[in-house]
């Protein structure tokens, strides 16, 4: 297998990472809102927005890099 034929399996295993990690943070903001602190849950769901925003651009290449020519 050629080394280009590796990038987009390779940023696909990050994609799911970074999916990963969202919800595992979206788990530690909840508990963290449950226990009064709205403030720093609202913060972290802020920086979270960027992962969602992002993920359809990601999605769409991911696609474009994966198709069979």
């Amino acid at each position: 297998m050629p080394n280009s034929d590796l990038l987009p399996s390779l940023l696909y295993k990050i994609n799911e990472n970074q999916l990963a990690l969202e919800a595992a943070i979206m788990e530690l903001t909840l508990w963290v809102e449950q226990r009064g602190s709205a403030e720093v849950a609202g913060n972290v769901r802020g920086a979270l927005d960027t992962i969602s925003k992002n993920e359809d651009f990601i999605n769409m290449t991911l696609a474009v890099l994966m198709a069979p020519e």
